[in-house]
Order: structure tokens, then sequence, then C-alpha cells
């Protein structure tokens, strides 16, 4: 296992992070994923002893048991508190009353202090906030955030499934005032979806952030269940739960390079999938998840798959985003390399 600095922080976090959507199964996330206390177990036990040290939840996910029960599983384990990194996230709804969901100081606060309840922590290492609120000034969350850094509850702030310059106004105006930034961005980010390349990979990269692929396997699209026209099992769960969305012109080039180069390299598509997540220098640690240890020790695997230079080139343009504006317009403009004169 490698590790990486989380954004502008000297905190190094393990370039896999084993995610724990799976944990729980109530409610909505029960397509996803419904594992008891005994298999949690399993799961983290495993990820940490492959070196593993970075956890990722939310508050929402299962309505709160998957924190729940990994904080059981990390008090059951009773492995070193201070070298593992535990991150979870606050946006969405957790109840019925009206100011219940968000990102208001008042709804960061609370819920800050009931994740730490379920987690059974002391503090967050990472909190994210899990998406856009509307309704809330950006610049009212990056004070309450900022607060509960400063209280010890949390360590970092880190962001989900920001627009581009929605995330960087919160940037600028915690760097402004001196108040906490964010350090990540968790974005969803696969070989099948890579829209994050157009505009929050250079923004990251420009600001010192951490980026957090989610959904590397796009829901279970790139496991290698699927054949390149998206036939699948029927018990698969992208057969029943068709999320995230990918762009069904480009998939079938997409697994079928995928497919090839697994055949090629003798590894699953799974592995190859997330080679080409953590052959990108911009991605700092790539969010896994899993239903059984057969397919977390696959993932974890992963960080040893050595793709050739044309197996990757090959990935690449079957996954290529097709050219945009203004895009084109600046490839255009710049294809004249500055310092030379023109002959």
């Amino acid at each position: 296992m490698r590790y990486k600095l989380l954004g502008k922080t000297g905190l190094y976090v393990s370039e896999l992070c084993l995610g724990t959507m799976t944990f729980g199964g109530k409610g909505f996330w029960e397509a996803i994923g419904k594992l008891g206390s005994k298999d949690v177990d399993t799961l983290v036990g495993t990820a940490l002893d492959h070196g593993v040290n970075f956890i990722d939840t939310a508050d929402v996910y299962s309505e709160g048991e998957s924190e729940r029960l990994l904080g059981a599983s990390l008090a059951s384990l009773g492995r070193p508190r201070d070298q593992i990194v535990v991150a979870t996230k606050v946006r969405g709804r957790l109840g019925k009353g009206v100011n219940q969901v968000g990102l208001s100081r008042g709804h960061i606060l609370s819920s800050v202090d009931q994740s730490l309840q379920r987690l059974g922590l002391d503090y967050i290492d990472l909190y994210q906030i899990h998406g856009y609120d509307p309704v809330t000034p950006i610049e009212e969350t990056v004070r309450a955030l900022d607060d509960v850094v400063r209280s010890g509850k949390v360590r970092y702030v880190g962001f989900c499934n920001l627009a581009a310059w929605h995330a960087m106004k919160a940037v600028g105006f915690a760097e402004a005032n001196g108040l906490a930034r964010f350090q990540s961005a968790q974005m969803y980010y696969t070989i099948a979806g890579r829209d994050i390349e157009r505009e929050i990979v250079p923004m990251a990269q420009s600001e010192g952030l951490a980026i957090l692929p989610w959904s590397p396997l796009a829901g279970g699209l790139l496991s290698g269940k699927f054949d390149p026209n998206k036939q699948g099992p029927a018990g698969a769960r992208r057969s029943s739960f068709d999320f995230p969305p990918v762009n069904m012109e480009r998939l079938p080039r997409v697994l079928e390079a995928l497919h090839s180069v697994a055949t090629e390299a003798n590894q699953s598509v799974a592995r190859v999938a997330l080679a080409w997540l953590l052959s990108r220098s911009f991605v700092t640690s790539v969010i896994i998840g899993a239903k059984t240890s057969e397919q977390l020790l696959d993932n974890l695997a992963a960080v040893d798959s050595q793709l050739s230079t044309e197996q990757l080139t090959r990935l690449d343009e079957a996954s290529a985003l097709p050219s945009e504006y203004p895009g084109w317009m600046l490839d255009f403009q710049n294809r004249e390399p500055r310092g030379t004169v023109p002959q």
C-alpha cells in the first residue's frame, strides 16, 4: 500500500480508502448493501491488515447505521485510533424536522455531535459536506465548519459533489478570512465517467485539493459482471439500482477495452478499472466498497497492478471525453508553444 498527503495537510492517507455504503442496509440503502456487524468486522479488519488507514462513511448511510457499525467495529478490533483516518459527511436529511437537513450552522453543529456519538469517537479526521445546499449561503457553511475544527471535534474539512465554481468560492472565502479550508474533493470519477477532468481536476490541482473518487466501478458496472452491451446477471446491483449514470454511447468502447486489457494482464476487470484510476497523478485515494471479502481482496490487489503504457493509453482513448467549449477553443489558442519564434 502506498500513502499520499491529503491536500495541503501533513496527513497521509492510503491510496485506497474503504467505503462503508454497504454497511447496514436500512431504507433506501438496502439495494446497495446490508452487511451486519460480523461482516463489517471482517471487511474493516481485512482492509486495515492490508495497509488501508482511511475509512469513509456518511451520516445518511442506512440512516446512521453505517456510522454505528463502523464505530462498533473499530472499538471491537481495538486498533490504535491515531493510525486510522475516519471520514464522514453532513448535509442529508436525518429526521422529519424542517431544519434536519442542509448545511446551515444549526444542522452542521448538531450533526457533528450525532456522528461522533454514533461512531463512538472523540474526533472526526475528515468532515465533508455531502453536496450543494441551495438555501444556505456558502459563507455560513464555511464558518460553521471552521468552528467544528476549532472545537477539536474535526481535524480537516472537505466537500463532495460540488461544481468547481462553488467549491472555489468556499476556498477563497476561507482563505481570505483565515478559516479552515477544504482539503479534499470527493467526486464521482471512473473510467466510465471522467466529467470532473473538465473543471474540478484543474481547480483541485491549482488549489492543492486531494481528489477522492467515489463509485470507481460505476455502481458495479465495471465489476466484470457486465459485457460491452451492458448485459449482466439479474442479481447484480446495477440491474435493479441503475446509478450513477453513465454515457451509454461511450460505454461499449470502455467495457471492451477493460475486458481486453484484463485478459492480457490476467487480472479482473474491476482491478484494471481501479489500476487505471490509481495511475492518474491527481488522484489521492480511491474509495472502494465491497459486500464480500473476495471482492475486497480483489480490489485491494489493484495497488500491485502493473499496466503497460500501451494498455493505459488504450484505456484512455476508449474512455476519452468529447471536446467541449471552451476547452476546444483553449486548445486551439494554445496550439503554439510559448517561448518559441514562429518560422
